[in-house]
Formats: C-alpha cells, sequence, structure tokens
C-alpha cells in the first residue's frame, strides 16, 4: 500500500503505537490500514454416494477440479457464504449442514472452511467460474487433477469418515490444518489421517 485510502496521502510502513506489527500508517489523517486473511468458503455437496466438484474457468489452477468455493462478501455469515459460492459455481441449491475442515493458509492470507452440505436436487450447471461440474464417486475422484491442497485434504477425510459410518452417525470431528507454505509439486496422493 502506497496511499490511504481514507485521504490519499502517502502512508508508511511502522508499528503503530500500542502494536506489535508493522502497518501502514497514514500520518496525515491517522488511519491505521490492517490487512486481515481472507476467507474462502464452500461446501462438500453430496447426493447419494457422489460428491459435486466444479472444474475451474478462472486461474489459479485453470482446469482444474476443486469443490464449489469462492471468497466470503461482507455481511454474509460464513455458511451463507458457501451456499452462494455453491450456486454460484455449480447452479446447485443445497442444505448446508455443519463445518466439517477448517484449513489455515498464511502464505496466501487465507483460512478456507468447507461445510458438509447436501443437494437438494440434481438441477447443476456450470457457473461463470466453472467450465465443467460433475456427481462423482470416491473411486471416480480425478485426484491427480485437483486443484488445491484444501479440497484434497477435506476430500481424503470425509471419505475416510465416510467409510468408518463417522458421517452417517456424526461422531466426525472438525478437520483442522495449518498448510504453512506452498506445496509444490502438489501432490493429491498425500494419505491423511482423520
Amino acid at each position: 500500500m502506497k496511499f490511504c485510502s481514507n485521504c490519499g496521502h502517502a502512508v508508511v510502513l511502522r508499528v503503530p503505537d500500542g502494536d506489535n506489527r508493522p502497518r501502514s500508517v497514514c500520518d496525515s489523517c491517522g488511519t491505521i490500514h490492517y490487512v486481515n486473511p481472507r476467507n474462502v468458503v464452500g461446501t462438500i455437496p453430496v447426493w447419494e454416494d457422489k460428491i459435486l466438484i466444479c472444474k475451474r474457468a478462472i486461474e489459479p489452477r485453470y482446469g482444474f477440479w476443486t469443490l464449489p468455493a469462492g471468497f466470503m462478501e461482507v455481511a454474509e455469515t460464513t455458511a451463507q457464504a458457501a451456499a452462494r459460492e455453491t450456486l454460484e459455481e455449480a447452479g446447485a441449491r443445497v442444505q448446508v449442514g455443519e463445518l466439517y475442515s477448517l484449513l489455515n493458509v498464511p502464505h496466501v492470507h487465507q483460512v478456507h472452511l468447507f461445510y458438509l452440505a447436501t443437494l437438494d436436487d440434481l438441477d447443476i450447471s456450470a457457473g461463470e467460474e466453472s467450465l465443467e461440474v460433475k456427481l462423482v464417486t470416491e473411486a471416480d475422484m480425478p485426484w491427480d487433477d485437483l486443484a488445491f491442497p484444501t479440497v484434497i485434504h477435506t476430500l481424503r477425510c470425509f471419505f475416510a469418515d465416510r467409510a468408518a459410518g463417522r458421517i452417517a452417525d456424526g461422531s466426525w470431528r472438525l478437520h483442522s490444518l495449518d498448510i504453512d507454505k506452498p506445496m509444490r509439486p502438489l501432490s493429491s496422493r498425500a494419505t491423511v489421517t482423520p
């Protein structure tokens, strides 16, 4: 940041009084500009034994598969954002359930949250940010073509919980993971201990 979004004057990077981190500070109007992580929210949309996935029509990871998810907007809850993103990306109406995974991705200043969800019907279609949408079983999941480590981890945990009966009986636990650095090469073959 070079200029204050409040008054337009130049900002300086310094630790403000009473703080412990460098911030962009406007000495003209006194505004301290905080940069906070962005929430990426989505769903694990289920229909019988299948999961709804989307092929990305945007970067990053154009052409790779993902769960429907995107950035939370102001004035909505995380669950509302998850339902909205599912509708926008996959044309799918869902009943949003409980929060299933919370993944911290500090190197890109994001927190990813995925909710369990049930599709209302099979009226699905690719939105502007998706090339294609489809329902897949675990056996048909395109593991080598999944876009993000957060999606891979969430799906591995989901399938392990479902196989163990924890989804059906509600005994699963919230899955949390810190991804501290970029995962290169991106591999979906990592195993997960739910």
